[in-house]
């Protein structure tokens, strides 16, 4: 019998990809199970569809995190190993020249909720992480405590566009609004950056002429609900490794990139 990964995921909505994974899982399409849900959000729908299936829920409000960083940083207290220029140095959020208050209270407030999450996920063991419909960005604080491994990273994330074209939270309705023939969705691995993790899978869509923004969704979302059940497999069957490829410009600089290798079924 094949042994199942332990799939953690997180949400902040209603969890229509959420549901895809579980119901993947279920039907052995997968070969792994959900072992928790959690949430930035209290109110996120999603969490209710983990319950029914009797997956363990729980939150960690970013906003109420914010908020009292606002109303007074001393508040709160990031965790004991949180060292702010490392963070600094290694995020590729920020643009040079951001006001220092911006950058410190965005990594700060990050590093105290995403301690949070670590402590309430460390009892479930988890093998993969999947952010499904997370409207976070993971801080390298997260990052470089759950990913222990450089070649075989284990947070996934699902964007609604072809990356590398259109990262941020709108990815279709920026497809839309370009003008596009094309549209898709792309699974990939998280990395320091918004939406520039090495890229896992892609599926796409032709947009017609009468296409409107809510049918293009429509369009995404059901390629969504296939492309990442179909990545997440690959993962549970050990067939993803990211390596890093060089290549020489013609003016001798030296350009890098992390790729994703997928490897033959056994």
């Amino acid at each position: 019998m094949k042994r199942k990964i332990r799939i953690g995921a997180f949400i902040s909505g209603g969890g229509s990809n959420l549901q895809a994974i579980i119901d993947a899982c279920e039907a052995g399409r997968i070969d792994g199970q959900v072992v928790f849900v959690a949430s930035d959000n209290p109110k996120a729908g999603g969490l209710e569809r983990a319950r029914k299936h009797g997956i363990p829920t729980f939150v960690v409000d970013y906003s109420a995190i914010i908020r009292q960083y606002r109303e007074n940083p001393d508040q709160i207290t990031p965790p004991a190993d949180f060292d702010l220029d490392e963070m600094w140095l290694k995020q590729h959020l920020f643009e040079p020249g951001t006001p220092w208050n911006t950058v410190q209270a965005f990594i700060t407030t990050r590093a105290a909720a995403e301690a949070e999450l670590l402590k309430k996920m460390a009892v479930f063991k988890t093998d993969l992480l999947v952010l499904a419909g997370f409207m976070r960005n993971l801080s390298p604080y997260f990052i470089d405590r759950f990913n222990i491994d450089e070649a075989h990273p284990r947070i996934m994330n699902i964007h609604p566009a072809l990356l590398p074209v259109f990262p941020g939270v709108d990815g279709y309705g920026d497809t839309f609004r370009y003008g596009c023939k094309i549209g898709g969705c792309t699974v990939h691995f998280i990395d320091y950056g918004e939406d520039s993790g090495p890229i896992i899978g892609q599926k796409a869509f032709t947009i017609a002429e009468d296409d409107t923004l809510e049918t293009v969704k429509q369009k995404g979302l059901a390629l969504e609900w296939r492309l990442y059940p179909e990545c997440i497999q690959l993962f549970a069957e050990n067939r993803l490794e990211t390596i890093t490829l060089t290549h020489t410009k013609d003016n001798g600089e030296v350009m890098q990139r992390r790729v994703v290798k997928i490897a033959q079924a056994k």
